[in-house]
């Protein structure tokens, strides 16, 4: 399996929201994407009518929009990382068990990511970073490493003490074996 990488070409390092741009502008005119939580949720900021992209959030919505504000929201419309989001015409609600039949269906073409660490085989670990006090998240993240058709990975390629996250073998555990298909990146270390 080969993995794209977007690398940052400037001296200045991208933005989480530059990084969003790049990657809304990546995907495919009328795919069905899920956005994950963290970075990946600012995707949904930068995707055009014109790419009539159609996202999914595991909490069990399909046509959600982007990221609510001000008088938009409505405490009962959120995202899977909780976050406050708009409707999009034709927007449908759905049990969280029809959600993950998607995601695990192969129904999606493309899912964003966060990562920790990415291998050179396209290996992916997001959920936990193996040390003791850490809590584990993996949530839908192994559903949709291996139900989607692509998976691209939105995350910085440095960690705040400056190590590559882009590794020949992850050491963290695995969320999905071979399942990267294209990793965005920045220059910039935070957290994913």
């Amino acid at each position: 399996m080969s993995i794209q990488t977007t690398l940052q070409t400037s001296a200045t390092p991208l933005g989480r929201d530059d990084l969003a741009r790049l990657v809304a502008r990546d995907i495919a005119p009328g795919s069905f994407v899920n956005l994950g939580i963290g970075q990946p949720t600012l995707v949904s900021n930068y995707l055009t009518e014109e790419q009539n992209i159609t996202l999914q959030t595991e909490n069990g919505m399909l046509g959600m929009g982007p990221e609510a504000k001000d008088e938009e929201i409505d405490g009962d419309l959120i995202n899977a990382g909780k976050i406050p989001v708009t409707e999009l015409p034709g927007a449908s609600y759905f049990h969280h068990a029809d959600s993950f039949a998607i995601m695990r269906g192969g129904h999606l073409d493309i899912c964003v990511l966060g990562a920790f660490q990415v291998s050179a085989t396209g290996d992916l670990a997001n959920w936990h970073t193996g040390a003791p006090d850490a809590i584990p998240a993996v949530g839908g993240a192994m559903d949709l490493a291996t139900g989607a058709k692509d998976v691209f990975v939105m995350m910085t390629l440095l960690t705040r003490e400056g190590v590559s996250k882009l590794v020949e073998h992850c050491s963290y555990p695995l969320t999905g074996v071979g399942s990267v298909t294209r990793t965005p990146g920045a220059g910039t270390s935070t957290s994913p």
